[in-house]
């Protein structure tokens, strides 16, 4: 119904002319100026708490949260920008969630790599997403990669996104007997935690524009007048409102390449979860929103496929460099199709807001864990969608996919529960007489994954 509200609004908006119009075709798409605007401002309410979510996240790999936060704004500018003048669709781009998960708790915390070697993997695995986004390589992998696996992996990162949100607000504790356990109700801030996880998703739900940024900054500035640890408040008063925006030079190209291609090994099994997450993550989204715009052609093809996957890829290169994660395409992109958007123009808004974030770095820089962990639990739920696609009945594929998922969350490691999904999925495939349906490239990454052990269990 949402997406027909949409088409309607789009067939009834004024043809446009101009520069503006010849750039991106608004009268060939039913959409005006102040259409296209008003979209991409909801695309940007939709996705902005990326600008206090990512920083939160990735600081814990010991980066500057400040420059984390200007690092973050920048990629999203330059990634919507590029999707808006290149691929014409409206698609706003920042940091991807899970990926900055992966980098901070899995690279750097539990492999013990320097956040700068992580940094390097991200943009290798951009160099080679552009080349596979400009070749055929692309199809072949989209095709050669189970859905049980892409799935598995996808509803595997969500839950360790929630429990990692849950975690760092102290909802989730450390217990000598159970191992784990809810945070004590007596601390004010675990209190604070557990209206944020109630309300958030009542306001995603009820589909309340820009959901995930209010709760954020609700609970932020609730915090104030909160008590934390320390004896401190929840949320710390920001020195000031506004400021110019600062480069953010700790983190500006401080890629380590050499730390990369020394640990390449220890790496490879990261490299190929990221290359997949970009990938897939990117299609997904681009299928999804080019549905809800109407613009698929009538074979059912993407229009701009191509520009779309290399700008992706692009921006994952520029990411790192700046000194953040995998950027990607949003899902959220939706809202502002769903408010009218239909072109480029859209994603160009959204990209402008994001520069004008730069200004308010201040605020999202004090934004406490309490206010993250509500929009980590909604974000790791929606990465948890793909399983409603998989016959979990069939328990060659409900297998793999448990395995993943709960071997990641239960030993706080992806790898394992990559490792633990891909290998049961071989035998399982060879037991029943299918060895013939395992692609080369799930072959190889078993095969990767047995190296690993080997390897990571010599260095132990």
């Amino acid at each position: 119904m949402e997406d027909r509200t949409a088409s309607n609004a789009s067939s009834a908006a004024p043809p446009s002319s101009g520069f503006l119009d010849r750039t991106f075709h608004l009268s060939e798409r039913a959409t005006s100026v102040s259409q296209e605007l008003i979209a991409g401002a909801t695309t940007f309410a939709a996705m902005a708490y990326i600008l206090a979510v990512n920083p939160s996240i990735m600081s814990n790999a010991g980066m500057d949260r400040g420059d984390l936060v200007i690092a973050t704004a920048l990629a999203a500018f330059f990634g919507s920008a590029m999707m808006g003048l290149w691929a014409n669709l409206p698609l706003a781009v920042a940091p991807a969630m899970g990926s900055n998960v992966i980098f901070t708790y899995v690279i750097v915390k539990q492999m013990g790599a320097p956040w700068q070697g992580a940094l390097a993997m991200v943009a290798f695995t951009g160099i080679v997403f552009l080349i596979l986004s400009l070749s055929k390589l692309r199809e072949k992998v989209a095709k050669e990669v189970p859905e049980a696996l892409k799935i598995g992996i996808q509803a595997a990162v969500g839950t360790l996104i929630v429990f990692i949100g849950l975690r760092g607000a102290g909802f989730i504790v450390a217990n000598p007997s159970t191992y784990i356990a809810m945070g004590s109700l007596k601390s004010p801030a675990v209190l604070l935690t557990m209206v944020g996880i109630l309300l958030t998703p009542v306001l995603v739900v009820r589909k309340v524009p820009g959901a995930l940024i209010i709760a954020v900054a609700a609970i932020t500035l609730v915090g104030l007048f909160v008590p934390g640890a320390g004896g401190k408040m929840v949320t710390t008063a920001p020195a000031s409102l506004v400021a110019w925006p600062k480069w953010p030079a700790s983190t500006f190209g401080q890629l380590d390449f050499k730390w990369l291609f020394g640990n390449f090994l220890i790496a490879l099994p990261l490299l190929f979860y990221f290359i997949c997450a970009e990938f897939f993550s990117t299609l997904g989204t681009l299928i999804g929103v080019t549905g809800a715009a109407n613009l698929r052609r009538p074979d059912g093809s993407i229009p701009s496929a191509t520009a779309a996957f290399a700008t992706d890829a692009t921006a994952s290169i520029v990411g790192p460099i700046l000194g953040t994660s995998v950027v990607t395409a949003y899902i959220e992109s939706i809202a502002g199709v769903q408010a009218g958007g239909r072109t480029g123009l859209t994603a160009l808004t959204a990209a402008a807001l994001f520069a004008l974030a730069l200004f308010f770095w201040p605020i999202f820089v004090i934004v406490p864990p309490q206010a993250t962990a509500p929009a980590l639990v909604v974000v790791g739920v929606l990465m948890m969608q793909g399983l409603a696609r998989i016959d979990l009945t069939d328990l060659s594929n409900a297998i793999p996919i448990v395995l993943t998922l709960l071997v990641t969350v239960l030993t706080n490691n992806l790898i394992n529960g990559m490792a633990l999904g891909t290998l049961s999925l071989i035998l399982i495939f060879v037991a029943t007489g299918r060895a013939r349906e395992i692609s080369a490239i799930v072959w190889g990454l078993g095969i990767v994954f047995l190296a690993f052990f080997y390897v990571t269990t010599m260095l132990m």
